[in-house]
């Protein structure tokens, strides 16, 4: 009965804050603050301030950077290039524009059109049974055996259930995230336990929405996610929004999930994205006489990552096949050996492989054909020279998580722009035009989406219509 009163009380109020409009991130702690009754929610109210004033204040022996130097608050704590740019204008000084996130820190005179487009420079060790190659094979790996991506700056928001953390899912926990992000991106050193506690305690406390705080604080209390009430469905929806929602739940929902927005609820959609490969990095196929060829899949049922081909848009991008918000900027050109184990004496795949298409040509869209008729492609499924961000398999060393990121959060994400890790599109209208042109079409869906024409002349067909298109950017826009 407990358990019912506090879904009535916590469904009544957040339907309240819902329909008067309330989506202010910083508020959503103030909000906490004032239902606080007992001497340990005062505490925790308390321990909740003074995470806020930490994580606004540059903290002793850093470059002058605090959380909330990239985590802006007036842009619910994501960093956008607007931001960037009208502070590049007032102030070039400001500890935003460190040299740490030059396009080239070692320049005399640093510029900042990576940052200009809201990316930072992540700076990552490389895995003991990886190294990195040039096209020719050979290894190059540095010194130091570190390698830099650049990649956006995601909001804090929701935090609270959307872990791992970063869109590689470094980081386990927000304490030891916090710690990582002063030492990485403030210069600064070990910070008292405490301190990090209490930075952890505020960003826990940071909600899209209403509606996300609830599914929060029932995860908290352990509730199972599949007995959590869906708190959308007190959204007051428009005829629009409503055909959107449905929409969302045939083609987004197996990956993005439902109460949460950000958790994979469809393993045989997921798993369908992981393929076996060959020790040249292509794709192992099967070949049954009288039927198509057939990638061999790998399973993996506790990954909540997924190559669903952004980094290959970013390629595409950079290779000026296509046009992307992030296209003017520079990104690494990288491939990568895996080996067996940290010894690197035995290699099992280099990726990307180097592209074999019908023509020659290596942006040729149409593959070669090996000696059974089956394609030779590489994870991304198309001929690709080099990885701009090799994603999740930065961190675990695994070939079969190339270019794979976590599935995030889709609450709020109508605040959030640009999309994707690396801000290759500007706007939400777009993100759902590249889903419908180039990602749903590749991945098993719940339900079978129908083909149509392309919106766009010349371009692929699509797995939405205009129609549908439109009513899902409502939805979205609801979130």
């Amino acid at each position: 009965m407990a358990g019912h009163r506090f879904i009535a009380s916590t469904l009544g109020a957040f339907a309240l804050t819902t329909l008067v409009g309330c989506t202010d991130t910083a508020g959503s702690v103030e909000a906490t603050a004032a239902l606080a009754t007992s001497e340990a929610e005062l505490a925790s109210v308390a321990q909740v301030a003074a995470g806020r004033k930490h994580f606004q204040e540059a903290l002793p022996g850093t470059n002058r950077r605090s959380c909330a130097t990239c985590h802006v608050f007036a842009d619910d704590t994501a960093l956008t290039p607007a931001h960037v740019e009208a502070l590049w204008a007032r102030n070039p000084a400001d500890p935003l524009f460190n040299r740490i996130d030059a396009d080239d820190p070692a320049a005399p005179v640093p510029t900042y059109e990576h940052l200009k487009k809201g990316l930072v420079r992540v700076v990552l060790p490389l895995p003991a049974n990886m190294d990195v190659i040039d096209v020719q094979g050979n290894v190059i790996t540095a010194p130091d055996r570190k390698v830099s991506v650049w990649r956006a700056v995601p909001s804090i928001a929701d935090t609270g259930f959307s872990g791992p953390f970063q869109s590689d899912g470094r980081e386990t926990d927000l304490v030891t995230q916090a710690q990582s992000a002063v030492t990485s991106h403030s210069e600064g050193g070990t910070v008292a336990p405490a301190v990090l506690q209490r930075i952890a305690a505020f960003e826990r406390g940071v909600f899209s929405s209403p509606r996300a705080r609830f599914v929060s604080e029932l995860l908290e209390r352990g509730w199972p996610l599949s007995a959590i009430p869906d708190p959308d469905a007190l959204l007051l929806l428009d005829a629009s929004e409503r055909r959107g929602r449905d929409v969302y739940d045939l083609a987004c929902e197996a990956c993005h999930g439902d109460r949460t927005r950000n958790r994979i609820v469809n393993r045989a959609t997921h798993d369908a994205l992981f393929y076996a490969l060959k020790p040249d990095g292509n794709i192992q196929y099967t070949v049954t006489p009288g039927a198509p060829p057939e990638p061999v899949r790998v399973p993996r049922p506790h990954s909540e990552f997924l190559n669903a081909g952004y980094a290959y848009m970013t390629y595409l991008g950079q290779r000026g096949v296509v046009p992307l918000f992030n296209t003017s900027v520079d990104f690494p050109q990288y491939r990568f050996r895996f080996y067996t184990d940290g010894t690197r004496q035995h290699a099992v795949t280099d990726l990307p492989p180097i592209p074999v298409t019908a023509s020659g040509d290596p942006d040729d869209i149409n593959p070669a054909l090996d000696e059974h008729g089956a394609p030779i492609v590489g994870p991304a499924l198309a001929a690709q020279w080099y990885s701009t961000d090799p994603g999740r398999a930065l961190i675990s060393g695994d070939p079969a998580e190339f270019e794979a990121f976590d599935v995030p959060s889709l609450r709020g994400i109508a605040r959030t722009a640009p999309y994707f890790h690396d801000n290759s599109h500007a706007t939400l209208a777009e993100a759902v035009d590249t889903y419908s042109r180039f990602i749903l079409p590749g991945i098993p869906t719940v339900g079978a989406l129908p083909v149509h024409p392309p919106e766009f002349p010349g371009g692929p067909p699509e797995s939405l219509s205009p129609a549908q298109k439109k009513d899902l950017l409502r939805f979205l826009q609801r979130l």
